[in-house]
């Protein structure tokens, strides 16, 4: 059982905390709330202490005799403030301690996440960016707030994520993975890209963007700042990860270039068609009185992962990509994927046997990852969030 200490700031998500608290101790968990005097406004007391059976106070003068401002901190497994607020972060970031809930942070010698919800206009100000990032390079968990409604008719970034994608990553951070991408900005492409015949039909596959998913919760829980590219992916948004929504090839490519700019590392783990439709049809394709078939051209799309790896400069940043292969009368998988890994240039290419339907749409994954180095692992079957892990274990030694 795990020490869980959940921190609650003054914002009107606050309500959603009593969620997030209820899936830890509904799994087993042992939770202290420690709530801002603040965010009492929006949720009493009572409601903290009747949810996690334990005291919810929010004053350093209250229960003197537990010293909580120390003790609190010392003996948990992970903080996490949710909703942290834009005042609360700037308080982190400085190392102010006015309340029990900052002085915890200051003696809390474990993980630290914070889900962040706020406007979006306090979310982009530089004061609060500067913050987020100065508690990134410390080793603490940010994630990104996600997008939708806000108060009143506000929509914008800002929202607090989902408690129960909030709770998945927290349970990535409980399993005592490495803080070793604290700092770093990973971009993660996932799912299929589709290109249009007409307005109604495209040619597609079936990548679901699971691992690519995967790989992002692995990497927030790493502590990095996470960006995804999604083709039409049908998934719950992981929490803490900026999603950029994508459709055809073309689209992809280019927000793969602008968000690669400043990353340290990008994983090309998305199925781009290789080809598109030469001509786009304006309206819907019908079939004709003499049933003749009508012909489709194909030009071929430009290959994004190669012109990344063209595009960087020395060794920055590291990149990954992914081969769905089968073998053929002229190889095998590995054979094809080694072709590819020197065709392409990037530093490592996880290799996915796609033969009679694996891997796509699945839970669990397997594949061998080689490298530019002529490193070979193979990674059983299991879950993808493990092979995700694996993955990230081979960046960041390449980051070195």
């Amino acid at each position: 059982m795990s020490e869980v200490v959940l921190g609650v700031s003054g914002g009107i998500a606050s309500y959603k905390a009593a969620e997030l608290l209820r899936l830890f101790t509904e799994s087993g968990h042992s939770v202290r709330v420690v709530p801002t005097a603040a965010s009492l406004h929006f949720v009493g007391t009572a409601t903290w202490e009747a949810l996690s059976g334990k005291p919810a106070q929010s004053e350093v003068f209250e229960h003197v005799d537990e010293v909580a401002h120390v003790r609190i901190g010392q003996s948990a497994d992970l903080v996490i403030v949710a909703p942290a607020t834009a005042n609360t972060l700037a308080k982190a970031a400085h190392g102010l301690a006015d309340d029990l809930l900052t002085t915890t942070l200051l003696t809390a010698r474990c993980p630290v996440m914070f889900a962040p919800a706020m406007h979006t206009e306090m979310w982009e100000n530089a004061a609060t960016q500067a913050n987020v990032a100065t508690l990134r390079e410390r080793g603490c968990i940010v994630l990104e707030p996600a997008v939708g409604r806000l108060t009143g008719v506000d929509t914008g970034k800002g929202r607090l994520p989902a408690p129960e994608e909030i709770y998945t990553a927290a349970l990535q951070v409980l399993e005592g993975r490495p803080q070793d991408l604290a700092g770093k900005h990973v971009v993660i492409s996932a799912g299929g890209t589709r290109e249009f015949l007409d307005p109604v039909r495209y040619l597609g596959n079936r990548s679901s963007g699971r691992q690519g998913y995967a790989l992002a919760e692995a990497a927030v829980a790493r502590g990095a700042r996470v960006t995804v590219v999604a083709a039409n992916v049908g998934l719950a948004d992981p929490a803490g990860v900026d999603v950029l929504r994508v459709v055809s090839t073309e689209e992809l490519r280019r927000q793969m270039h602008a968000s690669a700019v400043d990353a340290d590392a990008v994983i090309m783990a998305a199925a781009p068609a290789d080809f598109r439709p030469a001509e786009f049809v304006d309206a819907k394709i019908k079939k004709t009185a003499d049933h003749e078939t009508p012909e489709i051209r194909l030009v071929e799309n430009p290959d994004i992962l190669v012109e990344l790896v063209t595009a960087r400069t020395s060794k920055r940043p590291v990149i990954v990509g992914f081969a769905a292969e089968t073998g053929d009368a002229q190889a095998t998988v590995i054979e094809h994927a080694r072709a590819k890994l020197t065709r392409k240039g990037c530093d490592l290419l996880v290799v996915n046997d796609v033969s009679a339907g694996k891997a796509f749409g699945r839970d669990d994954n397997e594949a061998v990852l080689l490298g530019s180095d002529g490193t070979v692992e193979e990674i059983p079957l299991g879950p993808k969030i493990d092979l995700a892990h694996t993955v990230l274990d081979a960046v960041v030694q390449r980051m070195d």
